[in-house]
């Protein structure tokens, strides 16, 4: 069955940011695996894995808050409800992070078991801002602002 709505029409009200979260996501994920393997080997090339992770996860994160920016400027995203709590919940995970850079600033062994906590939470906050973002993608193709 054809769709009833063009490409086009349909396109138009998409938010951009969900998409981009993703980058970020694997960034922060990986270093979380990173995190686990040096707390359970503390063999220091973990932990400067999740470093460099860690701050390539910022980077694409920086990215992803221009993109959201720029999609706040559209009113066909901003009317939407789930937009605030999603935006919220990427601050934080940003923030999180943040403070996880700065925890894995420190020597090898003072970086644990902060690092690995807030490496959880950062993953955890970001699952939550993706399963919101899904939900944002899935209502603006639908046309659907619930």
């Amino acid at each position: 069955m054809p769709d009833p709505v063009p490409l086009r029409t349909r396109s138009y009200g998409l938010p951009l940011h969900p998409v981009v979260l993703g980058l970020p996501f694997l960034c922060f994920l990986a270093a979380m695996i990173a995190d686990i393997a040096y707390f359970r080997s503390y063999d220091i090339a973990w932990k400067n894995f999740a470093d460099w992770l860690l701050a390539g996860g910022m980077v694409l994160g920086a990215l992803g808050a221009i993109v959201g920016i720029v999609d706040l400027l559209r009113p066909t995203v901003r009317a939407n409800r789930l937009l605030t709590p999603y935006a919220i919940a990427y601050a934080v995970a940003m923030v999180l992070a943040l403070l996880n850079n700065f925890i894995h600033s420190r020597d090898a062994f003072g970086a644990m078991p902060a690092g690995l906590i807030l490496s959880v939470l950062t993953v955890l906050v970001l699952t939550g801002a993706s399963v919101l973002g899904a939900i944002l993608l899935r209502q603006s193709r639908f046309g659907g602002f619930r």
